[in-house]
């Protein structure tokens, strides 16, 4: 069973703030004082900083709470498990972007349910970037994903290398002939919304090149992969994106790669978790599955 006082830090840490967190865990203000000074007490460092009216994590504090996330998320999963040992109720609770989401994840959900099909599934499908704060939340087991994470705070295992492409309809009417990147600043960017990981790879590829999605003279934000491809295939402006998820449209005419000389771009998907958790072997087991489902 968890301390008592780490699950106080961790919601402190949630909230940043002592009073929520004492009202969260039913006890009082002094309590989650205690708690804390016995914590900083037993590592012999301080856990969190006061600046101005807010509350803050030093270094350690910081740490502290990556490795209390996942041992309360283990805990819970722990109990859960062990309630169901009668029944072998099976439940994965993970996370996957949208271009995994709608694209990668049904056939492999597909099998899997043919397999075991007395398993509870949850499958939350939004950005990266909210993908790391469910995972650091203890809302998810794992998470399939294409944007940028630091890897120095999660395990993880490389599913696929994916290729990233510019496209638009067959007879779109270009400004100019397309020489370089820059030829496409005139025409409408339908772009995925900030925090997407589809979004940064293409962020990342014009910050290498002094230039950022700013540069485009028009564009439209779009937080639907389903949407972005049908917009461009109305001819209403270009998009970036994984060639995976465009296939069956470029396959049937609707849309088109555009050639840019030199935009060679490719990025990786990843099967992703929170560092240390005692799942890992489990976590290793699904991700060979989904290997196997993708052979």
């Amino acid at each position: 069973m968890l301390d008592f006082r780490m699950e106080t830090f961790f919601q402190v840490c949630h909230f940043m703030n002592f009073t929520k967190a004492a009202e969260v865990l039913n006890i009082t203000q002094p309590a989650v004082s205690q708690h804390i000074r016995y914590l900083e007490n037993y590592y012999e460092t301080k856990l969190l900083r006061q600046e101005g009216k807010k509350l803050k994590l030093t270094e350690a504090g910081k740490m502290l709470y990556k490795v209390a996330s996942t041992m309360i998320h283990d805990e819970a999963n722990l109990k859960k498990q062990i309630l169901n040992l009668s029944n072998a109720l099976e439940e994965l609770r993970f996370g996957a972007t949208k271009t995994v989401g709608e694209v990668v994840m049904p056939e492999i959900i597909s099998r899997y349910l043919k397999d075991y099909p007395d398993s509870h599934i949850y499958m939350k499908v939004t950005n990266t970037t909210e993908l790391l704060k469910c995972l650091e939340d203890g809302k998810l087991d794992f998470a399939l994903v294409e944007g940028y994470f630091k890897k120095s705070d999660y395990d993880c295992l490389h599913y696929s290398t994916e290729k990233y492409v510019a496209v638009c309809c067959p007879d779109y009417p270009f400004k100019k002939k397309i020489e370089r990147i820059e030829d496409l600043f005139e025409e409408r960017l339908l772009a995925r919304e900030p925090g997407s990981g589809t979004r940064e790879v293409l962020e990342r590829y014009l910050e290498a090149k002094n230039c950022s999605v700013d540069n485009f003279s028009r564009m439209a934000e779009i937080g639907s992969l389903h949407a972005i491809k049908e917009l461009a295939k109305s001819g209403c402006g270009i998009a970036f994106l994984y060639e995976v998820a465009v296939k069956e449209e470029i396959a049937k005419g609707e849309l088109m790669n555009i050639d840019i000389p030199d935009f060679n771009v490719c990025h990786d998907f990843n099967f992703i978790w929170r560092k240390g958790s005692v799942y890992s072997d489990i976590y290793h087991t699904l991700f060979q599955r989904f290997l196997d489902t993708k052979q």
